[in-house]
């Protein structure tokens, strides 16, 4: 497959571009908004901070916040994506396309209405538990029949199991209207009013699964080549892609805890990282990372402006994106095999 950076000083070249363009929309968020802020003030507020300067205080309380909550968030959204795609061996995959956001939506729903659970730590739990028995549903249904799982029929469970999910949400909602307000929370998807307590209890976990995910980018490799080979090469592959799915429903449903449901940047940015450095996931997770949280923090500056004074779901924005992007890969794949 072609791609933009072929040799191996010209990816590391690569990747420290892309982390240059991070750290400068970090300084944007944290920049641009109702009050608009300078460079000099951002640094002012962080080695010589005034508890009486207006400016100060939004940084230090609110857009600090929310520009490392967006960046931890995007980054595990398009590393799930990528480790989905790796999985499945099927471009259309993302969290969010194959109901692992509804899935862990839906049972922090039902936590909050049906349950009375209030606490940030029980809606890590209960995402992480919503996810995986998404995941397990997609994959059972994804594997019925004589052809075993293919991609298209694990899109078509992603599907269905999606639209489950959500319809059982809204019926939750609508019996229990008072228990909406609470939940729009997750439902919009945005990182506006999140705090760090709501970060902190994911934190170690997403950068776990990071690491981990960094790590075996030579054993995703080898998984690339089939299962027969993989074997041969002395691979454990069932070990293997269990500890991917694992991965994957830590990090969605550590970001839906966090921030709600954020659609398509499990999709979107994958393919970014592939046309840059190939099919290579020793490079394909970390471009992976620092895209997706690049991509997340610009939606979200773009969230602030579009209907000020008030501000627009950063999940509205992605699906802008996304969206159209899904329907280009779906229309390409169906091109190719015809």
């Amino acid at each position: 497959m072609e791609h933009i950076f072929r040799s191996g000083s010209m990816k590391k070249l690569g990747l420290l571009l892309c982390c240059i363009a991070l750290f400068l929309a970090f300084l944007l968020s944290i920049a641009l908004g109702q009050t608009s802020i300078s460079f000099q003030g951002i640094y002012e507020a962080f080695f010589h901070f005034d508890a009486a300067n207006t400016e100060h205080v939004i940084i230090r309380t609110s857009r600090l916040t929310r520009a490392v909550i967006a960046t931890i968030v995007g980054a595990s959204l398009a590393i799930a994506g990528a480790l989905m795609r790796a999985l499945t061996k099927n471009p259309l995959a993302a969290p969010d396309i194959l109901g692992i956001n509804a899935g862990a939506i839906f049972f922090i729903v039902c936590a909050i209405t049906l349950l009375s659970v209030h606490s940030l730590m029980s809606y890590m739990w209960v995402a992480f538990l919503g996810a995986g028995v998404a995941a397990a549903m997609v994959f059972f249904l994804g594997s019925l029949g004589r052809d075993g799982l293919t991609p298209v029929k694990i899109v078509l469970a992603g599907s269905a199991i999606t639209a489950l999910f959500i319809s059982f949400t809204q019926g939750l909602l609508v019996i229990d209207e008072q228990g909406l307000q609470s939940v729009l929370f997750w439902l919009a998807g945005s990182v506006a009013g999140r705090s760090m307590d709501m970060l902190l209890p994911v934190l170690p976990f997403v950068c776990v699964m990071t690491v981990v995910a960094i790590c075996m980018g030579r054993s995703i490799n080898i998984l690339q080549s089939g299962d027969d080979i993989a074997k041969g090469l002395g691979q454990r592959t069932m070990i293997i892609k269990v500890v991917l799915g694992m991965m994957i429903i830590v990090l969605a449903g550590s970001s839906v805890a966090v921030a709600g449901s954020i659609g398509f940047i499990g999709l979107i940015v994958p393919h970014i990282a592939i046309g840059l450095v190939g099919m290579d996931y020793r490079w394909i997770i970390p471009y992976s990372a620092v895209i997706g949280a690049t991509l997340l923090l610009l939606a979200d500056i773009a969230a602030r402006f579009i209907i000020m004074p008030q501000e627009m779901p950063i999940g509205v924005m992605t699906a802008i994106i996304g969206a159209p992007f899904f329907i280009y890969i779906a229309r390409k794949g169906l091109a190719q095999n015809a």
